[in-house]
C-alpha cells in the first residue's frame, strides 16, 4: 500500500510539472510526463505475464522405498535452469512482453543522441545547427532551444517501439529454433540467426516505420510541427498516407544487413564470451555493444538516406521539379536510388558517412541495454517458473 502511494505522489508530482523552455520543449517535457505514465502501466502489468504455462520433461523424481519407508522425494536436476531456451510451453507472449519492454528502453534511454544522429545527417543544415560532435549538439541544443527540446518526438517512438521490437523477438526466437534444428541440430547455426534476424526485421520495420517518419521530422532544426499528432495530420493532408512508408524499402535495405551482421556478431560473441550461454549481463552487454557498434558503422551511408527520405529536408542546388535543369528547391525525394545521387551530389562519398559518429555511439548502448534487458526478462521467467515447479514438487 505504501508503495502504490508512492507511486501516485509521483504522478501526481509529474503532472504537476511543467516548462517555460517554448513550445517544443513543453511539448517534448509532455511526452516524456506521459511516457512515464506508459511505462508505469506495463510494469504493473508485467507480474502477470511472467507466469507462462510449462511443459516438457519431469524434473521431479518420487521413489518408492518398499523396505517400509516413506516414499522419498528426489530431484532431477537442481542446477540452473537452461533460460537460453524458454520453458516449453511458454506462450508467444513472454517473448512479446520481453521484447517490448527492451525495445523501450532502448528507444527511450537513448534518445537525445538519436536526435543528434538526425540533425547531424542533414544535407545543408542551417549555420546554427552545424556541430562539430555530438556534445557540442546536446550542449547547444539544450542551451539554445531548451533541456526538453532533445526529447521532442519521444513518446511517437515508443510508441512505435513496444509492438516493433514485440514482433521483432518474438519472430526471431521463433525462426532461430526452428531453422537451427533443422539446419544445425544442437548447435548454433549463423545461417539460422541470419536469416530469422532478416524474417523479424521484415516485421519490425513494418511496425515502426511511421513512428520513424514523425520522430525525426519532429527532431530537425525549426521543425513546423507543434507536436506528434500535429506531424501526422500535415503529413497526411500534404503528402497522403504512402509518406508514412516513403522510407520503407530503404529501410528495409538498411536494416535487413544489419541485422543479419548484429545477430551473426552477437551470437558469434557469445560463443566466445559466453560458452555455456548462462545468464552473463557483462557478456550480454559486451557482445551486444561490438555488434551494434559493427553493423552501424558498416549500414551508415543507407541511414543517412533513409534520414533524407524521412524528413524530406529541402535541398538547395538541385534541378527543382517543374524547371527542367533550373536550379531551384527540391521537395520530395523519391526512393532510395534517388536518395543516393543526390546525397553524393551535394556531400559526395564522405556524405554517405554524416553522422557516423553520432549512429555508433547511439547504437552501441542501445543493443547493449536492449539485449540486457531482454536477456534479463528472459532469465527472470524462465528462473520464476523452474522455482514455481520446484516448490510444487515439494508439496
Amino acid at each position: 500500500m505504501e508503495a502504490d502511494g508512492f507511486l501516485r505522489r509521483r504522478r501526481m508530482t509529474a503532472e504537476r510539472a511543467g516548462g517555460d523552455s517554448g513550445v517544443a520543449g513543453a511539448s517534448a517535457g509532455a511526452e516524456v510526463r506521459w511516457l512515464g505514465g506508459r511505462i508505469w502501466g506495463v510494469s504493473e502489468s508485467l507480474v502477470g505475464s511472467l507466469s507462462p504455462r510449462i511443459g516438457g520433461e519431469t524434473e521431479i523424481k518420487t521413489v518408492i522405498q518398499f523396505s517400509g519407508g516413506p516414499p522419498e522425494v528426489t530431484f532431477a536436476d537442481t542446477s540452473e535452469p537452461d533460460y537460453e531456451g524458454l520453458p516449453q510451453g511458454a506462450s508467444t507472449s513472454t517473448h512479446m512482453v520481453a521484447g517490448a519492454v527492451a525495445g523501450i528502453m532502448e528507444h527511450c534511454l537513448m534518445f537525445p543522441i538519436d536526435c543528434v544522429k538526425t540533425r547531424m545527417q542533414s544535407l545543408q543544415p542551417e549555420p546554427a545547427a552545424r556541430y562539430r560532435n555530438v556534445m557540442d549538439a546536446l550542449r547547444r541544443i539544450i542551451t539554445t532551444e531548451g533541456v526538453w527540446r532533445p526529447m521532442r518526438g519521444l513518446n511517437a517512438t515508443a510508441v512505435g517501439a513496444g509492438p516493433a521490437h514485440a514482433l521483432y523477438f518474438a519472430c526471431y526466437e521463433k525462426l532461430k529454433k526452428s531453422l537451427g534444428d533443422i539446419i544445425h541440430p544442437g548447435a548454433n547455426s549463423h545461417l539460422a540467426n541470419g536469416t530469422a534476424g532478416c524474417v523479424a526485421t521484415l516485421l519490425h520495420d513494418a511496425a515502426m516505420n511511421p513512428s520513424e517518419v514523425v520522430k525525426q521530422r519532429l527532431q530537425m532544426y525549426n521543425s513546423p510541427y507543434r507536436g506528434v499528432m500535429d506531424c501526422v495530420r500535415a503529413v497526411w493532408q500534404r503528402e497522403g498516407a504512402a509518406a508514412f512508408y516513403r522510407s520503407y524499402t530503404t529501410q528495409l535495405t538498411m536494416n535487413v544487413p544489419f541485422q543479419v551482421l548484429h545477430f551473426m556478431t552477437y551470437e558469434s560473441l557469445q560463443e566466445l564470451l559466453n560458452p555455456h550461454r548462462q545468464y552473463n549481463p557483462s557478456s550480454h552487454m559486451v557482445s551486444g555493444a561490438l555488434a551494434g557498434a559493427i553493423a552501424a558503422a558498416a549500414t551508415t551511408p543507407l541511414d543517412v538516406c533513409k534520414t533524407l527520405l524521412n524528413t524530406q529536408e529541402s535541398l538547395v542546388g538541385l534541378p527543382a521539379a517543374g524547371q527542367g535543369g533550373g536550379q531551384g528547391t527540391h521537395r520530395h525525394i523519391t526512393g532510395l536510388a534517388h536518395a543516393f545521387r543526390t546525397v553524393y551530389r551535394l556531400g559526395g562519398l564522405p556524405g554517405f558517412f554524416k553522422g557516423v559518429q553520432a549512429r555508433v555511439i547511439y547504437q552501441m548502448p542501445s543493443t547493449a541495454i536492449s539485449w540486457s534487458v531482454y536477456e534479463f526478462f528472459k532469465y527472470g521467467i524462465t528462473k520464476h517458473q523452474y522455482e514455481k515447479r520446484i516448490a510444487q514438487g515439494e508439496k
